[in-house]
C-alpha cells in the first residue's frame, strides 16, 4: 500500500520538518490552483513525471509558470532521447499518486529509487515552497531547505538545473 498524506506528515514530523497544510476543493491544473490559493506565500510548482527512451523516470519540479521545453530537457537532466509523460498507472506505481496530484512528496513511495528528482533552480530560490500532500485536495507548505532534507532522507538526491524554456509562438 502506498503511503498516505497522514504517513507523509508523520515522516515530516520525524525528520523535524515544519509544515502547514490548507484544505481546498480538488485542483487539477495550475490555472485552478492560481484561482483558489489567494495569497499563499512562496513558490508554487508544476510537477511533471516523465520517462526517456530507456524508460528512466524523472520527476521534474518546476515553477508553475515556466513553459518547460520537453523537446530539450532530456539534455539537461541526463535523459536518453526526448522525454514523454508517464501513464497514470506509472504515477500510482512509482509515487502512489493519481494524475493531478503529482508531488515531490510522492518519492516517499519510491522505495526502489527508480525516480530521479529534477528541481528547477528558479523554484527552489523561493522560500517557502507549496506542494500537494499526495492528493490534490490540499496544499502543504515547507521551507525550501526542508524539501532537500526530505528528498535526501528518502534516498533521492535532487538534481538542480536551469530548465530550458519552450519558445512561445507568435500567436501566444
Amino acid at each position: 500500500m502506498p503511503k498516505t498524506r497522514a504517513d507523509l506528515f508523520a515522516y515530516l514530523d520525524d525528520l523535524g520538518i515544519g509544515h502547514a497544510t490548507i484544505e481546498h476543493p480538488p485542483l487539477h491544473t495550475v490555472e485552478e490552483s492560481r484561482e483558489l490559493r489567494g495569497e499563499l506565500a512562496g513558490g508554487h510548482a508544476k510537477n511533471l513525471l516523465v520517462k526517456d527512451k530507456k524508460s528512466r523516470v524523472f520527476l521534474i519540479v518546476a515553477r508553475e509558470d515556466l513553459p518547460v521545453d520537453l523537446k530539450r530537457v532530456h539534455g539537461l537532466i541526463g535523459g536518453q532521447g526526448r522525454v514523454s509523460f508517464c501513464s497514470a498507472e506509472q504515477m500510482g506505481e512509482l509515487l502512489g499518486v493519481k494524475p493531478g496530484s503529482v508531488t515531490p512528496f510522492g518519492v516517499i513511495n519510491d522505495t526502489e529509487k527508480a525516480v530521479t528528482v529534477v528541481l528547477d533552480a528558479g523554484l527552489v530560490a523561493f522560500d517557502p515552497l507549496n506542494f500537494h500532500p499526495m492528493e490534490n485536495v490540499a496544499t502543504t507548505t515547507i521551507a525550501s531547505d526542508d524539501l532537500f532534507k526530505f528528498l535526501r532522507a528518502t534516498g533521492h538526491e535532487p538534481v538542480v538545473v536551469e530548465l530550458p524554456v519552450a519558445e512561445q509562438s507568435a500567436a501566444e
